[in-house]
């Protein structure tokens, strides 16, 4: 199964071979509520079923309609969903993803895939990262509000040894052996914790050289005395944050992490969704943006759009043509209908802009829409 995020939803965005379906379903974790998330992923896929019937002959979709079928009659998966589940299928592939956030109840059968709650979940909007720092292990997570994973590669995960190898001092080096996967403490005398804090500072050096800087934050989890000799070794990495989690990381579980880092976090992203706010309202006051689907859909097709805001919640069924940019209202239970806010988000994507999926309670229009235009 891929890993979702930003490379698969690129994926997703290229020409598929319809029909594409998208199945969106909130699901439960545990018994008795998790007894009727079968029962209504059946009907959803009933409701497939039937939009299938209506455009396409049966042998052309038989494979496609015995996979979903099959996947209804999985008691073992369904006895370990998460909060939300998402399936993406279409004669060349059938993805399930399990999710820890709650997805909207929708099926939709259409010539591209409805992403749209997928690109909430992925979006660069929230997105963060984490250093889980000890004296002697460091390791890198990314992820946003919902999910946290460790990121491999760029010299992560590490340890102390790893750095120094036998460039340990003497003194550290003996007791770092003795407690080889153990956090090093000092009892001994004044000189061999001089030595210790030595390697310490030195792997904190060599830990923030291997930090990325590309605008993505970061949060610094680790004991209350790590955190400023670290800070004050990477102090040119502006995307470490200035306040972090102040606790053992690797006494904390995944889900603990998440949410002490999310605390940190979490303004910063209202912070961000009001100054986009701002910059809509600046633009569109200038004749510089558009909160008319219609009106973006002709700007995306000239790759105008440098950023879309798109509501979360709403659903506009219709069909946007690719060459020409008109939009055509329709009905979600034809196969050829699909959210047309969903297209457009696709649209701005493939032309490189940025898309920012909003809580319908934040966003600036009541369109489902505001669109900021490049010139």
């Amino acid at each position: 199964m891929p890993t979702l995020g930003p490379k698969y939803l690129r994926t997703l965005l290229q020409a598929q071979e319809a029909p594409c379906v998208s199945i969106y379903l909130p699901t439960h974790r545990t018994y008795p509520e998790n007894e009727q998330d079968p029962i209504r992923y059946k009907n959803l896929v009933k409701e497939v079923e039937e939009s299938l019937a209506k455009a396409y002959a049966q042998r052309h979709t038989e494979e496609l309609r015995q996979k979903l079928q099959q996947l209804a009659g999985n008691a073992l998966f369904w006895r370990h969903t998460l909060d939300g589940t998402v399936v993406l299928a279409s004669p060349q592939r059938f993805d399930v993803f399990t999710l820890p956030r709650r997805m909207p109840e929708r099926a939709v059968v259409a010539d591209s895939f409805h992403v749209k709650p997928l690109l909430r979940h992925v979006q660069s909007a929230d997105r963060f990262r984490v250093l889980a720092l000890s004296r002697d292990r460091a390791a890198l997570f990314e992820g946003n509000r919902y999910k946290l994973d460790p990121l491999t590669g760029n010299g992560f995960p590490v340890t102390l040894t790893e750095v120094l190898g036998t460039e340990l001092t003497e003194p550290h080096r003996d007791r770092h052996s003795a407690n080889a996967g153990h956090q090093a403490i000092s009892h001994g005398s004044g000189s061999r914790k001089d030595e210790i804090d030595l390697d310490t500072q030195r792997f904190f050096r060599a830990v923030a050289d291997r930090l990325p800087s590309n605008g993505i934050p970061i949060v610094l989890a680790a004991l209350a005395e790590h955190h400023t000799p670290f800070r004050n070794a990477c102090h040119r990495n502006h995307d470490v944050l200035a306040e972090g989690v102040v606790a053992d990381p690797f006494h904390l579980s995944n889900e603990e992490l998440l949410a002490r880092a999310w605390k940190v976090v979490e303004p910063l992203y209202l912070q961000r969704l009001e100054k986009l706010r701002e910059d809509f309202g600046t633009a569109y006051s200038r004749g510089a943006g558009a909160a008319d689907l219609a009106d973006a859909a002709h700007a995306a097709v000239a790759a105008r759009i440098g950023v879309l805001l798109i509501d979360a919640d709403k659903v506009v069924p219709g069909v946007i043509d690719p060459v020409s940019g008109e939009f055509r209202e329709g009905n979600l239970s034809d196969p050829k209908v699909d959210d047309a806010l969903d297209d457009l988000a696709e649209m701005v994507l493939r032309t490189g802009g940025d898309v920012v999926v909003v809580p319908h309670e934040r966003m600036p229009t009541s369109t489902g829409l505001a669109a900021i235009y490049r010139y």
